[in-house]
């Protein structure tokens, strides 16, 4: 092989399996260090590909060349961000880089042309270190070149210039680059990460290299072939498919009428043959377009099969050894190495293997190299994921700090002084030094200026459908009756939930025994990995289980993020111990898919599931009651039906509620009567407000799964008009690389209407209907049909929201999508994007302009909470669009409004946990304090000192009050270290002022525990008041005595003083000689 890739001809190459040409394709490239290019059928056969050649291969060595487009070829497609990059990757690498370079692509990619080297070359700028560049010039080159000019870069094509810090994102690497000046001079250069703004590596030289596609003409446009070198070899995975593709892409470009200056921007199928004929190259199948002239044999064979059997595989593998083979068996990972070589002591029967901790993607025999590769995922049969290249730019993170970030003439909720308008950040001078703070407008024109050691006390205002709240004057007692009224209110409420709790605290139920051998064997036949998350909820279900206290635990893990995987696993423990099992869901179909589910997890094991639902005859009913009562049944799966007092267990043990945010309130009332002493499990995806308030009052346990299982994707999300065009090319898009539709049409009145429109855009689809109001067995028919697929597209009310699970479904439509609930919205998307594959969400909408504000903040939510885990943001995204309404009771919605959410959060929580200190003390002497048991909790600044972080150094308003905010939540030495180190690398070197404005945290802290409220720092003094309350044990604690004691044997500059103020007398300390946070700072410090 290795000759024949350095000849100028054609060879076909015979009698490869598996992933054996990858690998045969890796040695060559480490040996003659020459470039390749691989052109697989289609991309997914690209991506498993890279990943294998990425086992082996340095992955900078190794570069995947794709199409520009997330819809190929549309006239509405706009390019994909991270596709350009990676396009613009390859070309400045063939351009500019003379190491060997092995590119992958397939026909989409390498269709469309991109410019030439020449052109590339004009366009860009090489920077190195060191260099003097003069910044007005850079400033005009990355304007001419179509950079944008942004406060903070965030995708590829951004630019800003900070001060001495120059920031920019070009098209030719997969991270932003910050070039750092010392007037002229280049001091450094480092690569750092868009969502953390921080750097991550130091680099030496770089070039920068603008939008490809925008300087994209027909005279300067090439085929990727052309740009290669001629000696550059290419293997081509099926020439005559490729071929096929290329006239199916020419076909739909000439249905959709496209321009001409567009067309010839695209290679011809002859451009084609021509650049592949004229080179030298290695075909893998028969071609019938181009005859080879020379024959490559190899002698691999697939991979055999071993379902499973393990005795099978070690037969095989000993016969191999006897044979003269090296046996090799790659593992995705660790932990499944570890699991395999288990298996293998467990058998005691001596096995000739290794393994290697790299991911495969089919396995193979090689006789001639006397080698057999296999892939753990093949043994184990399960889903092997292949991971995508694609980089994601996550402009949500900036959207989402919007959310609550402040703008001029925003509504502001002051604790103390109530809600006023925002007025920005404003410079005052004090005794001739200037201080920065945040401006409030009161009612009658009153103004507060806020300082910025106290924007922990201010919180943005968000109540239902934006009402304006009313604003009070500066002094008025109008706020504090409103706070207090709303306290009392709060405390009431909450003594009733936390009763309630309180007393299942109390009750005794059932503990379950430790885990036994067979559930660990049941744990460790899961086909995917377990995620950090998963593993960290089953540990907390287990030992809730195992705690005589009766469990109400609520896990809240996103649409496919494996809760059901985890209420499986609790659900055998429960049966391992005799108990019987009760799971309720909310709809028929969810019911008989868990029974599929729960009934094929556990068939190798003695557990008898059954499920009991609307379609069951009255006779298959009452038998299943029967078995039931008699214990012959383990493990029962049903509607609400399973809560009505004609159902009787022999020994219940466990409930399990899937999806508890679909339940009305009168099921809920009646499982509280079955919930008296048996565990509980509710799982859901996104918690109804109220429940999520609940758990986070600590009312109930709570489990949050976030992390995503591997290689999942976020869900490309867009809210579009009903528009034809788009709608026929993503279906046809989908169904061409084989997967399969949902359009959720909730109207059974004209749902027809839909199917007749759909077939008239896509005449081949096949499409099925279902909706509440058809027969029973002919919904679960339906879904049956859909989930095999024997149809493309199923249009469905929304009966497909609950936990319908069909991983070849990745692309959703939801018609008149302002219609649905936050809730319902995002879990209609969470039908798909289950496999690896990338998932499409189209809310299809009328003018965003039509929609009343509830509508638009809700689509708002579920577009801009795409990325995974995202199922709890969007229920407090909820709170916040319903106005909470629902929280604690319909009455306090009034309260909500008057204060805004935030405010009214901070005081539930202060009322919750006095509630707590005052009335149930004993139920939570074991819980860990959140605040850490300081006697003042916060300490009050006042100074006459510069501290702030000047204009010249964080010049964007914006953020430098969230830089202010969040420096004013810092609660440890670390996260300070953290935050000095993160301005650093983004602003440049701090400034004393700033320094000192930083060292007013450590300030705060140190004073706390010397149980100081409040530090006047003015005039070169300080004054220090130490606790208000004369009562308080502090002034009986070995703190105040030893500060006491201290101060007399320190210096005549500290007196301890008693000072008469409006409120009455104040104890204080009085420090001489303060022109600093530092000196301040090292007096308290002494008195420790």
């Amino acid at each position: 092989m290795i000759k024949s890739l350095s000849k100028n001809s054609i060879s076909k190459i015979k009698g490869i399996a598996g992933s054996g040409l990858n690998i045969r394709i890796a040695s060559a490239f480490l040996e003659m260090k020459i470039d390749m290019v691989l052109i697989m059928k289609n991309s997914e056969e690209a991506l498993y590909c890279l990943n294998d050649l990425e086992s082996f291969l340095e992955s900078k060595k190794i570069l995947l060349f794709p199409s520009s487009n997330k819809t190929p070829y549309s006239k509405n497609s706009s390019p994909d961000s991270s596709k350009l990059l990676m396009r613009s990757e390859v070309l400045e690498k063939i351009t500019t880089d003379s190491d060997p370079t092995l590119i992958v692509t397939y026909p989409n990619a390498i269709y469309e042309k991109i410019v030439s080297h020449e052109t590339l070359r004009k366009r860009s700028l090489k920077i190195k270190k060191g260099q003097e560049v003069d910044l007005e010039n850079l400033n005009d080159f990355l304007f001419g070149q179509n950079f944008e000019k942004v406060d903070f870069v965030s995708e590829p094509g951004d630019f800003s210039i900070r001060g001495g810090i120059v920031d920019i994102f070009s098209f030719s690497y997969q991270h932003p680059y910050r070039i750092e000046f010392n007037g002229n001079k280049i001091e450094s250069i480092r690569s750092f990460d868009i969502n953390t703004q921080l750097s991550i590596q130091q680099l030496e030289k770089i070039v920068l290299v603008p939008n490809i596609s925008k300087i994209s003409s027909l005279n300067n446009t090439k085929s990727i072939l052309k740009l290669i070198s001629k000696k550059t070899p290419v293997i081509c995975d099926d020439l005559d498919s490729i071929i096929i593709e290329f006239e199916e892409i020419s076909k739909k470009i000439k249905a959709q009428n496209m321009d001409l200056d567009f067309t010839k921007n695209l290679v011809t199928k002859s451009d084609l043959i021509n650049d592949l004929t004229h080179r030298n190259l290695l075909l893998i199948n028969n071609s019938e377009v181009v005859i080879p002239k020379k024959i490559i044999n190899f002698e691999q064979v697939p991979q055999p099969p071993i379902n499973k059997d393990f005795n099978n595989l070690i037969q095989i593998l000993n016969q191999n050894h006897t044979s003269g083979y090296l046996n090799y068996v790659f593992c995705v990972n660790a932990q499944q190495q570890i699991r395999l070589n288990e298996i293998f002591e467990e058998i005691k029967v001596p096995v000739n293997y290794k393994t290697q901790v790299l991911p495969l993607y089919r396995g193979f025999i090689d006789r001639e190299s006397k080698i057999a590769c296999f892939s753990d995922h093949q043994i184990f049969e399960r889903y092997y994921r292949y991971s995508n290249k694609s980089i994601s730019f996550r402009k949500n993170s900036i959207k989402l700090k919007e959310l609550t970030s402040l703008k001029f003439g925003d509504f502001v909720t002051h604790i103390d002084h109530g809600i006023g308008k925002f007025g920005g950040l404003q410079k005052i001078i004090l005794n001739k030094k200037e201080q920065e703070t945040v401006k409030l407008i009161y009612g009658d024109g009153d103004i507060l200026y806020l300082s910025i050691h106290s924007l922990h006390k201010i919180t943005k205002y968000n109540s239902a459908e934006g009402q304006h709240p009313k604003i009070y004057k500066l002094g008025s007692k109008a706020w504090k009756n409103l706070k207090e009224k709303t306290k009392s209110k709060i405390k009431n409420i909450a003594f009733n939930l936390i009763h309630l709790y309180a007393k299942r605290m109390q009750k005794i139920g059932h503990a379950f025994p430790e885990d036994s051998y067979i559930q660990n064997e049941l744990e460790a036949s899961f086909i995917y990995e377990d995620t950090p998350d998963q593993i960290k909820t089953l540990k907390e279900i287990k030992s809730d289980m195992e705690n005589k206290r009766p469990m109400d635990r609520l896990v809240c893990g996103d649409v496919g993020f494996g809760k059901t995987e985890i209420a499986i696993r609790a659900a055998f423990k429960s049966v391992d111990d005799s108990k019987q099992v009760a799971i309720l869901v909310p709809t028929t179909i969810l019911a008989f898919q868990h029974f599929n589910t729960f009934s094929e997890r556990l068939k190798k094991f003695p557990v008898r599931v059954n499920y009991l639902n609307r379609f069951k005859s009255k006779k298959e009913k009452q038998e299943i009651l029967n078995q039931l009562e008699n214990g012959k049944i383990d493990i029962i799966i049903g509607t609400h039906q399973l809560v009505n007092k004609s159902i009787k267990f022999k020994n219940l043990g466990l409930l399990v509620v899937d999806e508890e945010q679909k339940f009305g309130v009168s099921v809920k009332e009646k499982l509280r009567d079955i919930k008296n002493n048996v565990d509980v499990l509710t799982l859901t995806a996104t918690p109804i407000p109220r429940t999520l308030q609940f758990s986070l009052m600590k009312a109930r346990d709570l489990s949050i799964i976030s992390t995503p299982p591997p290689n999942r994707y976020p869900i490309e999300t867009e809210v579009i008009r009903f528009n034809e065009e788009l709608i026929r090319n993503a279906i046809n898009y989908e169904i061409s690389r084989g997967g399969q539709i949902f359009f959720v049409h909730n109207r059974i009145q004209n749902i027809s209407e839909i199917s007749d429109f759909l077939k008239r855009l896509v005449p081949d689809s096949r499409i099925i209907i279902s909706h509440g109001r058809m027969n029973g067995n002919e919904i679960e028919k339906n879904f049956l049909s859909f989930i095999n697929g024997d149809f493309d597209i199923l249009i469905a009310t929304t009966i497909i929201e609950n936990g319908l699970d069909v991983p070849n479904a990745n692309t959703i439509f939801i018609n008149d999508a302002q219609n649905f609930g936050l809730s319902d919205l995002h879990q209609m998307r969470g039908r798909v994007g289950r496999s690896n594959k990338k998932a499409f969400c189209f809310f299809i909408t009328p003018q965003i302009s039509n929609l009343t504000d509830i509508s638009k903040k809700r689509i708002k939510a579920v577009e801009e909470f795409s990325e995974l885990g995202s199922g709890v943001q969007i229920a407090l995204k909820d709170l916040e669009i319903r106005g909470s309404g629902d929280l604690l009771g319909a009455e306090q919605s009034g309260f909500i409004n008057q204060m805004g959410f935030e405010t009214y959060k901070k005081i539930l929580d202060e009322a919750i946990e006095e509630i707590k200190e005052e009335k149930f003390k004993s139920i939570f002497i074991n819980e860990e304090k959140k605040e850490t048991d300081l006697l003042v909790k916060d300490v009050h600044i006042d100074s006459d000192l510069e501290l702030l972080f000047p204009n010249n150094y964080i010049s964007v308003t914006t953020e430098r009050l969230e830089i202010y905010k969040k420096l004013n939540v810092i609660t440890d030495e670390n996260g300070l270290l953290n935050f000095k180190k993160e301005l650093e690398d983004r602003f440049g070197k701090i400034p004393k002022q700033g320094k000192e404005l930083i060292n007013t945290v450590r300030l705060k802290w140190i004073a706390s525990k010397l149980g100081i409220e409040r530090l006047v720092i003015k005039n070169n003094e300080c004054l220090a008041f130490f606790i208000k309350d004369k009562k308080s044990i502090f002034y009986k604690s070995t703190t105040f005595s030893n500060i006491l004691s201290k101060i007399k044997t320190l210096s005549n500059n500290i007196l301890i003083i008693e000072k008469e103020i409006r409120s009455g007398k104040r104890l204080l300390m009085k420090v001489k000689n303060i022109d600093s946070i530092n000196k301040i700072y090292s007096v308290l410090t002494s008195l420790t």
